[in-house]
């Protein structure tokens, strides 16, 4: 049944209007009648109460915000009359209990993936091309052009026939506004000759040399837990010779990662090389004998504890913390239940949920790891200027999400329920099975390229704008929070969780829905919209302020 108005969580002190309200409409909550002072749009929220300067604003059952001026009942909640406030953390010891949900429909459900020597099992099987400094990054793009096309993975490229045809007819004197944009196929398994390799992968970045050696020794770290990845088959890298990350220090950070590691490995030096001409057609070369190769694996089944899920958001809305991101957060504590991986990261939008996350840290250790890593990173962006509470973009705020606290507890919601096992740093890769914390950014590429580093085998990425961010290496699901927006820009939505707000589907069974299709991707029997548009997105953190 439809609503038109939602009060998130007993305590709080505003609601959220699922629907437009009109200035002057009544509503009815709980048996009281609330009358809007204003046009309220759908996402936004209005006050329950009259409120004074300085009173806090409750949602989601927590501060996330205080009045700035005299607000009446059924005002709507703005920059203008709140700002972002938040409760201060501390570790105190919490014997968490967490009741797991019914997982009979899934405990003997497996998948479809590639098993590597150590044991985990991979959602694809990509060969990855790695640059040891930016310099290489022009030879990645040659060898692309000339792999993707003749290997059949390339996206049509629709646009360059679009080009023509407008050259052309700009050439008759006709009118360029008739051309149209044809639609074209995407690259899929029938178009690939090596039938077992689901990309050829390129990490084009911009480090390796200049900056701060810290940022060179992040970087072969990240590059080496690319490597090591369950997605990945086998990897050429490039390097040119004289950069700061040496190819010995990414081949040395790989060996710690993986003392065992026996995947196809080709490294070629343009430096020790007799021209640019002969390094590109030997890394293509050996490149293609690598690719022979590991497309002798074939998928095999394994049980869902095998999965680890990264849960993302971007391009977050006003239902993002009441749709997509808890019925995310449901479908990670099913595989939590079933013994499977979860990642949770976005450290500046966990601003204002530390406590809740604190508490189901079981171990002290933990937790205080999570302090540290948390109140260094807002320590460095106040310093610099900003700080949390400047996180919610022009976007978020214009459908809904007001203040940070706001924002982050229901960004929060993707980690669903579950005690917190571990927190991880960045580029630190996840071991015990359940929710774990990674230390990453908000911004979209730069917390998905964390996630993969950390080991998510899938990402569950939740948006209510629009996001076209994807991962090289680890397929990207778009669960969009509306079913307007699922419309509108379909060609890249997965998932549309708009029945949860029209009140067609709960939560659980969204989630449900939401595990289901990633059994599907991992198995390869659907593909993921990231995937099929090639969105391999790629920006390593340089652990400056980013939020």
């Amino acid at each position: 049944m439809s609503q038109i108005i939602l009060k998130v969580h007993p305590k709080d002190n505003v609601i959220v209007a699922l629907k437009d309200l009109a200035k002057g409409q009544t509503v009815r909550y709980d048996g009281i009648e609330y009358v809007m002072q204003e046009d309220i749009a759908a996402k936004h929220k209005f006050f329950m109460h009259n409120m004074k300067q300085g009173d806090e604003i409750i949602m989601y059952g927590v501060l996330v915000g205080k009045a700035q001026m005299d607000i009446p009942q059924g005002a709507r909640m703005s920059t203008e009359n709140t700002k972002h406030a938040a409760e201060p953390y501390t570790y105190r010891k919490v014997n968490y209990e967490w009741k797991a949900p019914d997982v009979s429909k899934f405990k003997d459900r497996t998948f479809n993936g590639y098993h590597r020597a150590d044991g985990r099992v991979g959602t694809a099987n990509y060969w990855l091309f790695i640059p040891t400094v930016f310099c290489e990054n022009r030879n990645l793009d040659v060898i692309r052009e000339a792999m993707h096309n003749e290997l059949g993975y390339a996206v049509t490229d629709k646009y360059k026939r679009y080009t023509h045809q407008l050259l052309e007819a700009f050439k008759k004197g006709e009118d360029i506004e008739s051309v149209s944009l044809a639609p074209s196929g995407i690259a899929g398994n029938n178009d690939r000759f090596f039938k077992n390799v689901d990309g050829i992968k390129f990490l084009n970045h911009q480090g390796g040399c200049g900056g701060i050696r810290q940022d060179a020794a992040v970087l072969s770290k990240l590059l080496a837990a690319y490597a090591d990845h369950p997605n990945v088959g086998g990897i050429t890298v490039l390097s040119l010779g004289c950069q700061n990350l040496q190819t010995q220090d990414f081949l040395n950070d790989l060996k710690a990662l993986n003392p065992t590691f026996n995947k196809p490995l080709f490294v070629f030096e343009q430096q020790q090389s007799q021209s640019e001409e002969q390094l590109i057609a030997d890394a293509i070369r050996k490149s293609f004998e690598g690719l022979a190769e590991i497309n002798k694996i074939e998928r095999q089944p394994a049980t869902l504890d095998k999965l680890c899920l990264g849960v993302k958001c971007g391009g977050s809305d006003g239902f993002s913390g009441i749709s997509a991101n808890p019925a995310v957060g449901y479908a990670s504590d099913l595989l939590v239940a079933l013994g499977g991986k979860v990642l949770l990261a976005e450290f500046p939008e966990l601003c204002g949920a530390e406590q809740n996350l604190i508490d189901r840290t079981a171990d002290e250790n933990a937790a205080k790891k999570f302090i540290k890593l948390m109140s260094a990173y807002s320590d460095s962006a106040e310093k610099a200027g900003s700080g949390f509470h400047m996180n919610p973009s022009p976007g978020n705020i214009k459908d809904g999400l007001i203040t940070d606290a706001i924002k982050s507890n229901g960004a929060a919601l993707k980690g669903g329920t579950s005690p917190v096992v571990d927190v991880l740093d960045y580029t630190e890769v996840v071991k015990k099975p359940g929710l774990s914390l990674v230390c990453t950014p908000g911004n979209d590429v730069e917390a998905t390229t964390g996630k993969a580093a950390s080991g998510a085998t899938l990402i569950l990425f939740t948006t209510g704008l629009g996001t076209p961010t994807g991962n090289p290496v680890c397929p990207t699901i778009k669960v969009s929070t509306n079913s307007n927006l699922t419309k509108r820009m379909n060609d890249i939505i997965d998932i549309d969780c708009g029945p949860v707000i029209d009140g067609e589907k709960t939560l659980e069974q969204m989630g449900e829905d939401i595990l289901e299709y990633c059994i599907q991707a991992a198995s390869g029997i659907v593909i993921p919209k990231a995937v099929l548009l090639n969105q391999d997105d790629f920006i390593p953190w340089k652990r400056g302020v980013s939020l």
